[in-house]
């Protein structure tokens, strides 16, 4: 059967050249990340674009990203919502996000992005207490990976029926299949995959995105 292999750079660049239409301030905003000692919590343009497309078809209009960085994929994202749409923006840096935010206003998608700096635990909590559970249409997980359940589970509860879940690194550079790796954030991760194939209030597909991504559809 037919199986994903990792790309070599000559490959990865025909698929950026031949699918990936990256506006320019989404390239600037890339390439001035690349510049920081942990550029690699960035994802690649592939991958915000497939995000933009995933909203698109879901009509999203309400959505949640867990873990900014420097906001390249709510830059990809807010460019598939609607004007009226909102992202509510879970991230802890003041530092990383303000980043972000030069790029959103000269994209003009400011608007749409609802930045909240603090724990995102607290976050989606709040949110739950505000009677926000199912009304949301997509999330975006990507943060810290020992509360990846956690995440996991409140975002399950604030995305309405039909919405969808999309969780960064579930691949993990392929430590995940590795039962000799047991680090934190690796074992966080292996469980809540090991969950996620179990979960019956979703339907769910691992993909060879960027480092793995898993989409759960919330039945």
């Amino acid at each position: 059967m037919s199986r994903y292999s990792p790309f070599d750079e000559r490959t990865y660049q025909y698929l950026l050249s031949n699918s990936v239409r990256e506006p320019e301030v989404a390239r600037r905003l890339r390439e001035e990340t690349q510049q920081l000692a942990n550029s690699q919590m960035q994802i690649g343009p592939d991958q915000g674009q497939f995000m933009q497309l995933l909203v698109q078809l879901l009509g999203a209009r309400k959505t949640l990203e867990v873990g900014v960085f420097t906001g390249y994929s709510a830059l990809w994202v807010s460019w598939g919502l609607p004007d009226d749409g909102r992202i509510i923006a879970c991230d802890i840096s003041e530092e990383y996000t303000a980043v972000g935010k030069r790029y959103w206003k000269d994209a003009g998608v400011d608007q749409k992005i609802d930045l909240r700096i603090g724990p995102a635990l607290g976050t989606l909590d709040d949110l739950l207490k505000a009677n926000q559970a199912g009304t949301f249409d997509f999330a975006f997980i990507d943060a810290d990976k020992t509360n990846y359940e956690n995440y996991y589970e409140r975002a399950l509860q604030l995305l309405r029926v039909g919405g969808l879940i999309a969780i960064d690194n579930t691949l993990w550079s392929g430590a995940v299949a590795d039962p000799k790796v047991n680090d934190a954030d690796t074992a966080a991760i292996r469980q809540l995959n090991e969950k996620l194939h179990r979960d019956e209030r979703v339907t769910v597909s691992m993909l060879t995105v960027g480092d793995g991504l898993t989409l759960a559809l919330k039945r």
